[in-house]
């Protein structure tokens, strides 16, 4: 099992959730940070979008340092190989499995980011947010843009934690030229003065930068042409990765592509972006990471087995039971 980290967060991120639970099945593990992590990571590079390029390539590198280490180990190479991945995590099993896909045999995307030159994406999505926080726009505004009616209760967090902080390192990625001055390094800045927006961010469009931002994206964006299995798991209470302008964008280019007998996409009614925020609403979320153990399951059956799994379908939130421990696919 290989993975990225999500967010800009290190190799470590996803122990708890991914690595204890493979492990215990038997499966090698083996995880990256990507390469450069943290809220300064657009400043590695050469020129603009070379970071997250390079998210990719350390993926790739990965992949075929584990299977080599592996082989080392147990004499042969593995039998299977699959990828995997939160958030970013989740984009980087998308574009695996879209470029590398001789290097695996299937994964599992949990609410991966949706990267395209030309949008959706989050340069194109999150400015509206920043523009709320200014007091620039409304929640109306916010509803229009894509996020689900219903998330309302989860936007003051996500405005202190996110948003405007994921707006400006993006965009500082991708289109250093809009505002250089914001974000500077955050050597030395308070936690307050890294997470805050740029009010520059409130207006930014992308439609109407140059060129040269679309050729940056176009480094690291997603087609839809997936060449493994994949099972894409989405909240449709995300309130950082809109659905509909996520995943439920990303099936669709798969099915253009003419690779839907490879996808099977779940809806998780009452997911966010953010499990941990359940402890704090149990009464309206529900956690994502049963669900992500049933679909690896499905998965595993699905490329072993040739079991299928079940159709694309919305997983409803339970009346009752253990949500936090049990999660049914069909």
């Amino acid at each position: 099992m290989v993975t990225g980290a999500p967010g800009t967060r290190r190799q470590y991120a996803t122990d708890a959730l991914i690595s204890d639970h493979v492990l215990a099945g038997g499966y090698a593990y083996a995880a990256t940070d990507k390469g450069n992590n943290g809220p300064d990571f657009f400043t590695d590079g050469r020129s603009p979008g070379d970071a997250v390029a390079e998210w990719n390539r350390r993926v790739t590198e990965l992949t075929l340092a584990a299977k080599s280490v592996a082989r080392q180990r147990y004499g042969h190479a593995p039998d299977r190989t699959y990828m995997t991945g939160i958030s970013n995590g989740g984009y980087l099993t998308r574009w695996q499995l879209e470029n590398r896909p001789g290097l695996y045999d299937g994964g599992v995307d949990w609410e991966g980011a949706l990267w395209t030159a030309r949008g959706p994406n989050l340069l194109a999505d999150l400015p509206v947010t920043v523009a709320r926080s200014l007091g620039q726009a409304g929640d109306e505004d916010l509803l229009a843009a894509g996020f689900a009616p219903g998330s309302e209760f989860l936007w003051p967090y996500h405005e202190k934690v996110y948003w405007g902080v994921t707006q400006k390192i993006f965009r500082a990625e991708f289109d250093p030229g809009y505002d250089r001055n914001c974000p500077g390094a955050s050597a030395g800045s308070t936690p307050e003065e890294i997470f805050s927006a740029c009010p520059s961010d409130a207006v930014y469009d992308l439609a109407s930068r140059p060129a040269s931002v679309r050729k940056a994206l176009a480094k690291v964006a997603l087609t839809g042409r997936i060449g493994r299995p994949m099972i894409t798991l989405h909240g449709d209470l995300d309130t950082l990765l809109p659905i509909r302008r996520d995943s439920d964008v990303y099936a669709g280019m798969i099915g253009d592509r003419g690779r839907a007998q490879l996808h099977r996409y779940y809806t998780v009614e009452a997911g966010t972006h953010t499990d941990a925020l359940y402890d704090a609403h149990p009464d309206r979320l529900r956690p994502i990471l049963p669900c992500y153990r049933s679909a690896f399951a499905a998965l595993t059956a699905w490329v072993e087995n040739g079991t299928a799994p079940p159709a694309d379908r919305r997983i409803p939130r339970p009346a009752g039971g253990d949500v936090v421990n049990s999660c049914a696919l069909s």
